[in-house]
């Protein structure tokens, strides 16, 4: 008898209404997948399109090579984070597939739901210092694939 796989996620509800969370999404083998441009603006447009079909706005996302991070909040009480983030999976498996990049999604994702109390300037500066702490670059202003669908990042974080 095999042992069931602990699940890790909350309960579906949990990620509904005017809820904040950040998600990593991370490639399989940690392959390195987001370094070219054109991989990194399809993503940010299954974003975009995953968001507004969910009532999600999102306030910052950053791709690192092997992984990215993705900072959202449902807008409305009827906005659901978690089939949002399936959804954008989804979306991108698809278009890798399609396009013979030859690196695949890890199966699952990591998620964080924020508490109320939580502050959202941190996380997301937190977010935009990932590139800093992995010696990429000097300064998150630097890093080039990092950003926000719904605010400007320099507005947020001062």
């Amino acid at each position: 008898m095999h042992a069931r796989e602990r699940k890790h996620r909350l309960a579906p509800e949990n990620y509904r209404g005017r809820i904040r969370a950040t998600f990593t999404v991370c490639a399989k083998n940690k392959a390195k997948l987001f370094t070219r441009d054109e991989i990194i603006n399809e993503f940010i447009e299954r974003l975009r399109m995953t968001n507004e079909k969910h009532q999600v706005i999102n306030w910052c996302y950053i791709f690192m090579p092997d992984h990215a991070h993705i900072l959202n909040e449902g807008m409305s009480e009827t906005s659901d984070l978690l089939n949002g983030m399936n959804l954008f999976k989804q979306y991108c498996g698809y278009y890798l597939s399609k396009n013979r990049i030859g690196i695949e999604l890890q199966k699952d994702y990591y998620d964080h739901i924020h508490r109320k109390e939580e502050d959202l300037t941190r996380q997301i500066r937190y977010i935009l210092e990932n590139p800093v702490r992995k010696g990429l670059v000097g300064d998150w202003r630097e890093y080039k694939y990092k950003g926000s669908l719904n605010y400007n990042l320099e507005e947020l974080i001062t």
